[in-house]
């Protein structure tokens, strides 16, 4: 309250992070018994307190960044978190998580329904989304969000050579202020260009942003990168999407030592140096990061290693 802005970065875990995995009620007797071969051993578990009924828990051992910034009073972990008769469809599962809406996955999504409250004229980069497809959460009805993977290489492209970029651009840019009104369709993709146009020299100043860190060699940490290079650049964004897959572990999960400990390694890595990076910009007071996934996971293994 009070501060000149605020940021909010939603990392998105697709697939369905298996909860048990990751935050461990390690001593219950029911979770070993009904995962021989995937529970963490509570000798290995990262102890972090207990919940409200008493139970005794720890994070995966992969989140020793995680634990350090939990210790520091900069992380809490909601348990049990849903709806009502939980949809097992990934599709569906994330379209009510993305609309907040259980009874109806139409329309917009809540971050989209955020954007469209913003009062015009809105930043062409009020929001930004790191990965490919724009995700049904950054639906809106009246804001396009641009989907920028890789902030060095967003920019005009002539097929003429480099030389004729600027000149091309320039024309463009005159073109695409006509917004007929009676022409609704071109006056769309006008307005789409100019709003794309406007974003090109603020997007490059992340894409020369030098971190105070190294980050990990992975789309992961690259993408918090380039977040961190758009909070430290000031280039007017408040709205980050993040994600990574590979979290629909039905077979081989191999908590400890395969599959699942990579996936918890590259979180972990990922969000460690973000947060450092942060914390050492003095960005870190003003930037809240929500960590979701469309369901958890079946308490029971299965039989072919994984969790349903």
């Amino acid at each position: 309250q009070g501060a000149g802005f605020r940021n909010l970065v939603v990392v998105y875990l697709g697939g369905g992070n298996g909860s048990l995995s990751m935050l461990v009620p390690y001593r219950d007797p029911f979770y070993a018994s009904r995962r021989p071969t995937l529970a963490v051993p509570a000798g290995q578990a990262l102890q972090i307190g207990s919940d409200r009924a008493g139970n005794e828990l720890g994070l995966h051992p992969r989140l020793t960044g995680l634990r350090t910034i939990f210790n520091e009073g900069r992380l809490a972990l909601i348990q049990r978190t849903g709806y009502e008769n939980s949809s097992r469809s990934h599709f569906e599962g994330t379209d009510i998580w993305s609309t907040a809406n259980p009874a109806s996955v139409q329309g917009p999504g809540w971050l989209g329904r955020y954007l469209d409250s913003i009062p015009a004229p809105v930043d062409p980069l009020a929001a930004w989304n790191t990965s490919g497809e724009t995700p049904r959460a950054l639906q809106a009805r009246l804001v396009a969000v641009p989907s920028i993977v890789n902030a060095s290489t967003y920019a005009f492209q002539s097929p003429n050579g480099s030389a004729e970029v600027e000149p091309e651009r320039t024309a463009a840019t005159r073109m695409s202020s006509h917004l007929p009104v009676h022409r609704p369709h071109l006056a769309f993709v006008n307005a789409s260009a100019q709003a794309a146009f406007a974003t090109l020299d603020r997007v490059a100043t992340v894409g020369t942003y030098a971190p105070t860190l190294v980050y990990p060699n992975n789309g992961f940490a690259l993408a918090l990168r380039a977040v961190a290079g758009a909070l430290a650049s000031q280039i007017g964004t408040r709205v980050f999407w993040v994600q990574t897959g590979g979290y629909d572990t039905h077979a081989g999960q191999n908590t400890i030592n395969g599959t699942y400990a990579t996936l918890m390694s590259t979180l972990n890595d990922g969000l460690t140096a973000f947060y450092q990076d942060l914390s050492n910009q003095g960005l870190l007071n003003d930037t809240l990061v929500l960590q979701f996934s469309e369901f958890g996971r079946r308490i029971s293994e299965s039989g072919s290693g994984g969790s349903d």
